[in-house]
C-alpha cells in the first residue's frame, strides 16, 4: 500500500489500520488533573472569601536541629483532600475536586509543643477555622524516618485532627529531650525542682505546676498566667545577701505550687 506521499508504509502499520479503521492515528485526548486551588488566595475571590487565620503563629521553639524545618511545607493527599503542613507556621486542607464551593480551610496555626516525661512529644495547631462552635486544631506527630515528610491522617474526634509527620531529625534517642534545649538558669530550676521533689517538700501536682512554668519561660508552651498590675503599695521584702533573697524567691516559689 502506498501513500499520498508516495512512500510505502511499513506492514505493521497497514495491518493496524485494517483493525482499527481510518481513526486510529486520531490524536489521544490527555486528561490532567490539576487540584483545586479556587479557595486559596484566588485572585477573583473576595478578600473575606480567602484562607483567613483568627491568629499569628507563635514563635520558633523546641530543639535547634527542627528549627530548620521552619519555612517548609509537606504536602500529603488522603482520598480526596490534600493537607499541607508548614512546621512552626500552620496546617490546611484542600478538596481535590472541580466543584465550584470546593473546601479549603485552616486545621490549625502553630501555637505550642506537647510535653511528655521531659520529650517533645507532638506540635500543637490550634485555633484553625470554625467548626461549629469550637475551632479547627491538629496535634502532629514526630516520629523517626528516612525523609521529612507527611505519613498519616486520621480524625479521632469531630474537628481534631492528628497528623504523622516523618523525619530523620528525630531518629536519634536524644533528639527530643526537653532539658538540654532550655538555658543554663532553667536547667538549675528544674534541678532544684527535682531535689524538692525528692525530699518530700511538694507535692505532685506542684512539681507538675513548677514544671510547666519552666516550659512556658522557655516559650515551649503557650502561657496560662494571668498579668497582674503591680501594686505600688506592697512594700518589698528586703534581704541580707543575694543567696538569701534567692533561697526565700526559690522557697516561696515552691510552697505556692504545692
Amino acid at each position: 500500500m502506498v501513500d499520498r506521499a508516495g512512500l510505502f508504509l511499513p506492514w505493521f502499520i497497514l495491518v493496524k489500520m485494517s483493525i482499527l479503521g481510518p481513526y486510529s492515528f486520531a490524536g489521544k485526548m490527555k486528561i490532567v488533573e490539576e487540584p483545586n486551588t479556587f479557595g486559596l488566595n484566588n485572585p477573583f475571590l473576595a478578600q473575606g472569601s480567602r484562607l483567613q487565620p483568627k491568629v499569628t503563629p507563635g514563635p520558633v521553639s523546641g530543639p535547634a536541629h527542627l528549627r530548620r524545618l521552619a519555612g517548609k511545607c509537606f504536602s500529603y493527599i488522603e482520598s480526596t483532600y490534600k493537607y499541607e503542613f508548614c512546621p512552626f507556621h500552620n496546617i490546611t486542607q484542600h478538596e481535590q475536586s472541580f466543584r465550584w464551593n470546593a473546601y479549603s480551610g485552616i486545621l490549625g496555626i502553630w501555637q505550642e509543643w506537647e510535653i511528655v516525661n521531659n520529650t517533645f512529644l507532638a506540635m500543637w495547631m490550634r485555633e484553625g477555622d470554625a467548626c461549629g462552635n469550637k475551632n479547627r486544631q491538629t496535634k502532629v506527630i514526630l516520629t523517626c524516618g528516612g525523609s521529612s515528610k507527611l505519613a498519616q491522617v486520621s480524625e479521632p474526634t469531630t474537628c481534631v485532627y492528628s497528623l504523622s509527620f516523618e523525619t530523620p531529625l528525630v531518629c536519634h534517642p536524644h533528639s527530643l529531650l526537653v532539658y538540654p534545649t532550655l538555658s543554663d538558669k532553667l536547667q538549675i530550676e528544674w534541678d532544684e525542682i527535682e531535689q524538692a521533689r525528692y525530699e518530700n517538700l511538694i507535692t505532685e501536682q506542684g512539681y507538675n505546676n513548677l514544671l510547666r512554668d519552666i516550659f512556658e519561660d522557655a516559650g515551649f508552651l503557650k502561657s496560662q498566667k494571668v498579668k497582674e498590675k503591680p501594686d505600688i503599695t506592697t512594700t518589698s521584702k528586703t534581704h541580707d545577701s543575694l543567696q538569701k533573697c534567692n533561697e526565700v524567691g526559690s522557697l516561696e516559689r515552691i510552697q505556692n505550687h504545692s
